[in-house]
């Protein structure tokens, strides 16, 4: 088992992100895996009818299938490698197993159209 795989089967055998699942998302993503875990503990993922968002610090991102629109998606990692992941995807990945993701039953393109 991978290290990305052993604290994902720790997020899904405990249903709750407990210290030392925490400890490894940060030997694993360092920062990262640090700025994730703060999203999800203010409530900053959201699913939409047609994208999982995260709500940045200056902007709003989609993640989708393991990707994300951010910068630092796009033009530092390897996305075939899964220990590096940005900050959101890792986001979403954590609340889905937590369950902490907060659901809207509307579609994004609707609520972009109000941003």
């Amino acid at each position: 088992m991978t290290p990305v795989e052993g604290w994902q089967a720790a997020l899904d055998a405990r249903g709750e992100l407990a210290p030392e699942v925490a400890s490894e998302i940060v030997s694993v993503h360092g920062d990262r895996g640090v700025r994730a875990m703060e999203a999800v503990s203010e409530g900053r993922v959201k699913a939409y009818r047609d994208f999982t968002v995260v709500v940045g610090h200056a902007a709003e991102y989609v993640v989708e299938n393991g990707g994300c629109t951010c910068k630092d998606a796009e033009y530092n990692l390897d996305r075939d490698d899964p220990t590096q992941r940005c900050w959101h995807a890792l986001a979403v990945e954590i609340a889905r197993r937590v369950d902490r993701v907060d659901v809207h039953d509307m579609w994004y393109s609707d609520v972009r159209d109000f941003l």
